[in-house]
C-alpha cells in the first residue's frame, strides 16, 4: 500500500503543472452564452522583430592556419597569381618574394604583408587580394546534452545548427537554450545564449561559428524532472 501511495503522490505532482497549463490556456478565452461557439480572445498584435542573431563576442576576421588553401591575386600582374596551401609551419612560397609566414594573420593583414614585400624591390604600389578558399584548420567543440559530444573540424562557414547536427543533435534532456563561448582578446571566454526554437523558426538568424568556439547544450530541468518521476513510477510498479 505504501508503494501505491507514493506512486499516487508522484502522479499528482506530474499532473499539477499540466492542470495549471490547462487553466492558463483557458484564461485566454472569453465566456460566451450557452449555444454560442467559444472564440479565442483577440490578441494584441506586436511588431515582428528583425531577423538578426545576438552578436557573438569578439566577431573578428578569420586568421589563417596550417593547411588552409589561399588564392592570391596581384592586380594586373597575372604571373604572380597563385593558389597555395599553407604548410605545417604556417608558411607559403610565392614568386619573387619566396617564403612568407602567414599563420595567425587575417586575409587583410596578409594582403598588406605581401604587398609590402613586393614593393620593396619589385613593384610600385602593388594591389594584392587574398581569398581563403578552404578553412581546414578550424574546429569547434560541442558538449553537454548532445548525442556525440566532441571536437569537430569544420571547413568554410559553419552555423550553430550545423555544428549541432555534426554532434548528432540534442538528447531527450537537451535544452533549447544553447550557450556559445568565444575566446576574447583578453584571453577570457565570453558567452552568448541562443534559443534554438527561435533559430529554427526563423525569428533569429543561425549564427556563424568561429575557430575554437565552444557550444554547450544544458539540461532542460522540466524534462529531467519528468524523467525522474517516470523512473520512480516504473520502480514502484515493478515492486
Amino acid at each position: 500500500m505504501k508503494a501505491v501511495r507514493v506512486i499516487l503522490m508522484l502522479a499528482l505532482l506530474v499532473a499539477a503543472p499540466l492542470r495549471a497549463e490547462s487553466d492558463f490556456s483557458a484564461a485566454g478565452y472569453q465566456q460566451q452564452p450557452a449555444g454560442v461557439a467559444t472564440q479565442p480572445a483577440a490578441k494584441e498584435k506586436k511588431p515582428v522583430a528583425a531577423l538578426q542573431a545576438p552578436p557573438l563576442a569578439q566577431e573578428e576576421e578569420y586568421r589563417v592556419g596550417a593547411n588552409d588553401l589561399l588564392e592570391i591575386t596581384v592586380f594586373q600582374v597575372q604571373e604572380l597569381n597563385r593558389t597555395v596551401r599553407v604548410n605545417s609551419r604556417g608558411q607559403i612560397t610565392l614568386p619573387l618574394i619566396g617564403m612568407v609566414s602567414v599563420a595567425g594573420l587575417t586575409a587583410t593583414e596578409l594582403e598588406a604583408r605581401i604587398a609590402a614585400k613586393l614593393q620593396e624591390n619589385f613593384l610600385q604600389d602593388p594591389q594584392v587580394s587574398v581569398f581563403i578558399k578552404e578553412f581546414t584548420s578550424q574546429r569547434v567543440t560541442v558538449e553537454g546534452q548532445v548525442q556525440k559530444a566532441g571536437i569537430y573540424p569544420i571547413t568554410g562557414q559553419t552555423t550553430l545548427l550545423q555544428a549541432l547536427a555534426l554532434s548528432g543533435g540534442l538528447t531527450r534532456l537537451g535544452d533549447d537554450n544553447v550557450s556559445v563561448f568565444r575566446l576574447a582578446n583578453d584571453g577570457k571566454r565570453q558567452m552568448t545564449s541562443y534559443d534554438l526554437e527561435d533559430v529554427r523558426t526563423g525569428k533569429l538568424l543561425d549564427p556563424v561559428l568561429q575557430n575554437n568556439d565552444i557550444v554547450v547544450v544544458g539540461t532542460n530541468e522540466v524534462r529531467s524532472f519528468v524523467e525522474t518521476i517516470r523512473g520512480f513510477i516504473s520502480f514502484g510498479t515493478l515492486r
